[in-house]
């Protein structure tokens, strides 16, 4: 997934095919991580190294990964870190390796030949766009698009919801981190993601502080990956929606005009959800959590 060139052409290169270091965060997950690499094989853009960053596994995701691609480094951590702990580990690496870009791809997507360069060659147009993001098909349904880069959001609600369609760019709020090419420079200038979020909503908050601080977000539209949606945990059970409404919370205190109010407005359409469905265990969690939480202050 790297190749090496000439020191006559190396400054040619750069300039065509900037550096970019892929990071794919792992736990427990080594299938998909493996048949995602497997897909990552058949690139188009060779300017390109793969990083696995395996989130504290419990199972033999580590040596499972490494049977089938010994040559791809793996940074082994001793603890989760979450989603924006793990991809900021990988990050830094990237950094370290002299990437230019970087690109956050969920280990459980199979991505195109050309998803890699279409990202990179939309970057490439403006030195102002931060951040690009594919357009994302459900593994399972390969013609019904999951998301058009990313989505909108609704700060007084807490509320957060993918493009099925395309759209303009100007319309974007926020880009998904299923798959996000990271310039180096926006990077540098806003920080890293918040592993404050554990997981959910860390993308979001990436997004808005690049929005803010003058970056522009993108979609190419030639870069196609497919992707099954909540392989790590399902959105079928209590700790995704502890999880979600963690972060929700975190980010409506940072982002919202008034942060108490679209708190109290999420959570209540959060627990009249489970209860409208039946799903009254799951809303009675959420509303332990609430009383368990410092968040509640």
């Amino acid at each position: 997934m790297s190749t090496t060139i000439s020191d006559g052409e190396a400054k040619r290169k750069t300039a065509e095919n900037p550096k970019v270091c892929i990071v794919l965060l792992n736990w427990d997950g080594w299938r998909d991580t493996v048949e995602c690499l497997t897909s990552l094989l058949l690139l188009d853009y060779k300017e390109c190294q793969a990083v696995v960053v395996d989130n504290a596994s419990t199972n033999d995701s580590v040596q499972r990964i490494r049977e089938r691609f010994p040559d791809v480094e793996i940074i082994e951590l001793e603890e989760n870190l979450g989603f924006a702990g793990g991809c900021n580990v990988g990050i830094r690496r990237g950094f370290v390796q002299g990437a230019q870009y970087v690109w956050l791809l969920n280990n459980d997507t199979k991505v195109a030949p050309g998803a890699l360069r279409a990202m990179a060659e939309t970057a490439e147009k403006d030195s102002r766009i931060g951040a690009v993001g594919s357009v994302i098909y459900d593994m399972h349904a390969p013609h019904r698009i999951q998301a058009w880069g990313g989505g909108r959001v609704s700060v007084w609600f807490g509320r957060a919801s993918h493009y099925t369609v395309e759209i303009t760019t100007d319309n974007l709020a926020y880009l998904t981190a299923a798959s996000l090419l990271l310039r180096r420079e926006a990077l540098e200038d806003v920080g890293l993601l918040d592993d404050g979020f554990f997981m959910y909503w860390e993308d979001t908050d990436l997004c808005f502080r690049l929005r803010k601080a003058g970056w522009k977000l993108a979609v190419a539209r030639e870069s196609q990956i497919w992707h099954k949606e909540s392989a790590s945990l399902g959105k079928n059970n209590s700790v995704f929606d502890l999880y979600v409404r963690s972060s929700m919370v975190r980010f409506c205190h940072r982002h919202s005009p008034v942060p108490l109010i679209s708190v109290i407005i999420a959570t209540s359409r959060m627990i009249a959800k489970h209860v409208l469905h039946l799903k009254l265990a799951r809303a009675l969690r959420i509303c332990q959590s609430i009383v368990a939480s410092p968040q509640r202050k």
